[in-house]
């Protein structure tokens, strides 16, 4: 079992002029934190516009910042959504490979397609097609990151000439690779194409073990073909998170944010009507009813199972292990919890919870990678190499066509071209 931290970097109202400043800077002392204590990942999701839901619209920025602050913990985009419209796989590439070498090669990638109107409206990406745009981008970006030089790609959503993507990450041949899933067919894509499966989703421990289950009988199955350039076979699930002594006092510190982050969710995914800027959410939400006893009944076995004393999330724990679940991704700054609070709920979990699972991971590990050693071995059978041979595509420099104020300077009569001329139209060219 591998345990995570992830960051909406939620940025609830009434706002002060150093508030968004406050909540990262928290957030990446939680990280190096994190990485002292030996949690494994440090995830960081990707959202515009969602006004105190989620701040985090540069996670490779924020990510590059933690890898600054730490050593050994994994820097993982949970998730880069993949629209074109969004990012551009080169913009994706260039980035990915960048952070992984400032990490020093401790970069995932995860990947989707976005969900809010909020967003995909604004980008103008179409709903109906977003998961077409999105099995485009991550193949050719899987191939920037890998290809020297990528040949090109040409597809419904994509046209991209070929060019040598600079720079190559650490890892070979590319990061691992991750599709977020909220439903049980694209957890089964995920396993097709041989990526690791994030769930976000708000499943029972009952629905999650299918889920785990479906996920690694794909995997077994000898019908993967892997999207990129190798299988990453993993099942995490993401849970908001608290740890106490006193299980009254977990929740008395945890549910306000929980609850402002289950509100904020329906809000923005579900049924919610927004002003951009001007509604808000968290006054909002403590003037109106609570939300309907079923909703709380399923939530309260979903999202809010990761909250209480030592003991109790060992018992938890067990349960996902014993499902199958590699890794437990813990959503530890919801609402306006405090800074204070969660620091001293990740040191009693580290101390108290962390090492029964630590002691016996090499050994689960071992046994996983026997199991899914041919499994893999042939789903990599399945990747054709890209024998594609552009040594004849060239680029050509065509002077002609810049500005006449931005052309190089004649020659001299020496034959010596006017070098402070020369010197000034570089400088406006540039």
């Amino acid at each position: 079992m591998r345990f995570g931290v992830i960051y909406l970097l939620q940025t609830p109202r009434p706002w002060t002029e150093d508030s968004e400043e406050r909540v990262i800077n928290e957030a990446l002392e939680q990280i190096e934190l994190a990485d002292k204590l030996g949690f494994d990942y440090a995830w960081a999701a990707e959202h515009h516009f969602l006004d105190e839901y989620s701040h985090s619209s540069a996670p490779e920025v924020f990510l590059a910042a933690a890898a600054a602050r730490t050593k050994n913990i994994r820097l993982a985009h949970g998730i880069v959504s993949l629209p074109p419209a969004v990012n551009h796989p080169a913009r994706v590439a260039e980035r990915i490979a960048t952070l992984d070498l400032i990490s020093g090669g401790r970069v995932d990638l995860g990947t989707g397609q976005g969900s809010t109107q909020h967003e995909l409206g604004a980008f103008g990406v179409d709903r109906a097609t977003k998961s077409e745009q999105w099995k485009e981008s991550l193949e050719a970006i899987l191939r920037m990151l890998s290809e020297v030089p990528f040949t090109g790609y040409k597809g419904d959503w994509l046209d991209v000439p070929p060019r040598n993507v600079l720079p190559k990450p650490k890892q070979k041949p590319h990061p691992p690779a991750w599709l977020a899933c909220s439903m049980p067919t694209t957890i089964e894509k995920a396993a097709r194409l041989g990526l690791g499966a994030l769930s976000f989703a708000f499943t029972t421990p009952e629905e999650g073990a299918e889920r785990v289950a479906a996920y690694y009988r794909t995997l077994e199955s000898g019908e993967v073909t892997p999207i990129g350039k190798a299988v990453n076979a993993n099942f995490a699930v993401a849970m908001p998170f608290f740890c106490h002594e006193d299980e009254q006092t977990a929740y008395d510190r945890a549910l306000g944010g929980i609850d402002f982050y289950v509100n904020s969710f329906m809000h923005f995914y579900v049924s919610g009507t927004h002003k951009p800027g001007i509604t808000d959410l968290q006054a909002n939400f403590a003037a109106k009813e609570a939300l309907p006893e079923e909703n709380l009944a399923r939530m309260d076995g979903a999202v809010r199972q990761a909250v209480g004393t030592p003991q109790k999330l060992r018992e938890l724990i067990r349960v996902q292990e014993e499902a199958g679940v590699d890794q437990i991704i813990f959503q530890v700054q919801l609402g306006a919890n405090k800074h204070e609070h969660i620091v001293e709920s990740l040191e009693l979990f580290a101390r108290e919870v962390m090492p029964e699972f630590v002691e016996r991971r090499e050994a689960r590990e071992a046994a996983k990678a026997e199991r899914l050693a041919v499994p893999i071995q042939t789903a990599l059978s399945r990747i054709v190499p890209n024998t594609e041979d552009v040594s004849g595509y060239e680029i050509h420099t065509d002077f002609e066509q810049w500005p006449e104020q931005f052309m190089p300077p004649a020659p001299d009569a020496d034959g010596d071209a006017d070098t402070q001329a020369g010197a000034g139209d570089a400088n406006a060219a540039g």
